[in-house]
């Protein structure tokens, strides 16, 4: 039996780990960290098993285990893609892979990541593809480009050469000539595009299945588009068939199934909102009236920034007024819209009601894995998205404060975890509000691929994720997220887009 003790003692001390059983989670009291030798100035999360670091405005990346596989040498980097990297050294920018190994020479002025196997590359002002191997999939001698990764259009690459518009598929096949003078951006399976001071739609074999004779047009939306000719506006399907009469002075995107036009050539006040068969269902007198989504549309009646809400008869929802932010829009998404009153934030539901009243708190943030960031005292230092001061919590859906605002800072949830700060030190929280790593360190990064960084007396560490009975002892890496964690954004110099 002693034997069996001393065993069981000894495992827990190879693995550093104090497992405590609270409730249904398990959760590591002294966590595995990996700490890392150099003091790095600036670390990112994971990406396809590596993850970005800095040190004395050179760049390079380290893998899971610390090591740097990629050398910290680089001027800035994009994060890898497809298994490949952007880096740029002496103002020429090439590409990387996991080995750390140059696979494609550093000679271009500038480089996007890797999308379904080529890349955009920017040569003396020139703009062309290459794949991984550094061939020009796409020749380096045009002068615009927009690659559109649409689920209508995947891997349709749009290019323009002395003032032409046409199309190349991602092997480099011309799919459609450069003859159009402009193309708009895909909608609904097609695209806008002008020929002769004309506008029509092709498909994405190139076959014009709308005849270019319109002033101007929109998007597809609903099935529907809204197309301009001799200064009036009306509807057409994807046929070219006009569904509603070219007779409006304006006329917007269908939206939950109505769209706003204008039958005044005045552009004061006077809005209609008319249904797929252009009948009209609402007029109104207002300053702006914005599209439906979910039901309801803001409306500003007179005041700047002040809107009310209306439903799809015209009925006053929402009668009192609200304001909105930059970072922020009054649109409804999953029953919610976001609000501001006289300062303070909150949110409403589809029916009006206040789900969290915009009386208490200074900043409210968007929903992230079911609950939102709330601070209370803290100032706007920067578009309503950037806050000093003050203590934050968060709330969940129902408007229910289900952490306290107790926290100095707090991250958004990721993976199931949020790094909060208190007194000047960081730990981490699950959505109960129970900190599942002790609040002791200097600095912490939101969680990604399972593991996160902190630092500590100058050094940073990786962090593993703690156990709980749903994950493998392991600590096998969860997928990494696809949001960007806003905290540390800034401009530093290993941290630039190379085209932009």
């Amino acid at each position: 039996m002693k034997k069996i003790i001393i065993l069981f003692l000894s495992v827990i001390m190879i693995l550093n780990l104090v497992i405590i059983t609270k409730g249904n989670t398990v959760y590591a009291e002294n966590p595995n960290i990996i700490w890392l030798e150099k003091e790095y100035d600036r670390v990112y999360g994971f990406k396809e098993g590596l993850a970005k670091v800095e040190l004395k405005n050179k760049c390079g990346y380290i893998d899971k285990s610390g090591k740097e596989v990629v050398p910290i040498k680089y001027d800035s980097t994009w994060g890898f893609n497809e298994g490949v990297a952007s880096v740029k050294l002496n103002d020429k920018w090439g590409y990387v892979d996991k080995t750390g190994k140059e696979i494609i020479q550093l000679k271009y002025d500038g480089t996007n990541g890797f999308v379904n196997g080529i890349a955009l590359v920017n040569l003396n002002n020139k703009l062309g593809y290459i794949n991984q191997q550094g061939q020009e999939v796409i020749p380096i001698i045009y002068d615009k480009t927009f690659f559109d990764t649409s689920s209508d259009f995947q891997g349709l690459i749009r290019m323009s050469l002395n003032g032409k518009y046409g199309f190349f598929d991602i092997t480099g096949k011309e799919v459609v000539p450069l003859k159009y003078d402009d193309i708009k951006e895909s909608s609904e399976g097609l695209f806008a595009v002008k020929l002769n001071k004309k506008w029509g739609y092709i498909d994405k074999a190139g076959n014009e299945v709308v005849p270019l004779k319109y002033d101007d047009t929109k998007k597809f939306s609903e099935g529907l588009a809204a197309v301009e000719l001799n200064n009036k506006w009306g509807y057409i399907d994807k046929t070219g068939k006009e569904i509603i009469p070219i007779q409006y002075y304006g006329a917007d995107n269908f939206s939950d199934g109505l769209a706003i036009i204008r039958e005044s050539s005045s552009f004061l006040r006077n809005w209609d909102v008319i249904d797929k068969n252009g009948k009209k269902i609402i007029s109104l007198e207002c300053t702006i009236l914005s599209s439906f989504a979910e039901g309801l549309a803001p409306v500003q009646m007179n005041e700047f920034n002040k809107y009310i809400f209306i439903d799809k008869t015209g009925k006053k929802v929402v009668s009192k007024e609200y304001s909105f932010s930059g970072a922020h829009s009054l649109i409804f998404q999953e029953g919610l819209a976001y609000i501001m009153l006289n300062g303070k934030y909150g949110y409403i539901d589809n029916t009006g009601k206040e789900v969290i009243p915009p009386t208490k708190y200074t900043f409210v943030d968007k929903f992230e894995e079911g609950l939102a960031r709330v601070n209370m005292g803290g100032r706007n230092m920067f578009q309503g998205v950037v806050y000093e001061g003050g203590k934050w919590g968060y709330v969940d859906r129902a408007g229910k404060e289900v952490i306290p605002l107790n926290y100095d800072d707090a991250g958004i949830f990721e993976e199931g975890l949020a790094y909060v700060r208190s007194n000047d030190k960081y730990g981490y929280i699950d959505k109960t509000g129970k900190e599942v790593v002790p609040i002791k360190y200097d600095d912490a990064r939101s969680f990604s691929e399972g593991l996160a960084f902190v630092k500590l007396n100058g050094k940073w560490g990786i962090l593993q994720k703690p156990l709980s009975k749903q994950q493998k002892t392991n600590l096998t890496a969860t997928p990494i997220s696809s949001k960007i964690e806003t905290k540390y954004s800034s401009n530093y110099p290993c941290h630039k887009y190379s085209l932009l």
